[in-house]
């Protein structure tokens, strides 16, 4: 299944979070291919929102991997793998176990950690077209 989103400004973010998690509610991993630029920890942060975080969101460039709690004590895990050069460095920081666990992982930049992605995530596509942007959905 295939949903495309369009998002106006950023205040649409919110709602395009909520509709996700409504459609992917089965589904607790979420891989996202975008440019730099083009909003993924904008919806990551929405997202996380959406399920009650009360941390701060923020972008894991530098530490590869934030934790977030939630106010029923979930955990979400938000990485970023922009910056590794090698998969192994994934593996190093316990990548493996958190993306086989059972809480919630926003992965962005999946392409470079590819062995550690199974068909089972939701698939999140993002891209700006004429000032907006265009959010697809694939689970």
């Amino acid at each position: 299944m295939s949903i495309t989103f369009l998002a106006n400004n950023v205040k649409d973010m919110s709602n395009i979070a909520k509709q996700i998690l409504e459609y992917a509610s089965e589904f607790k991993k979420f891989i996202f291919y975008a440019d730099m630029g083009v909003g993924k920890t904008t919806l990551i942060k929405e997202l996380s929102l959406q399920l009650n975080v009360v941390d701060e969101v923020s972008s894991p460039t530098f530490s590869i991997v934030n934790e977030y709690h939630t106010d029923n004590k979930d955990k979400i895990y938000h990485f970023d793998f922009y910056r590794i050069e090698k998969e192994e460095e994934a593996y190093d920081i316990g990548c493996d176990e958190y993306l086989f666990g059972n809480d919630y992982c926003f992965i962005e930049w999946p392409e470079n950690i590819p062995n550690l992605i199974s068909n089972d995530m939701v698939v999140i596509k993002m891209h700006i077209e004429h000032k907006k942007r265009i959010i697809e959905l694939i689970i």
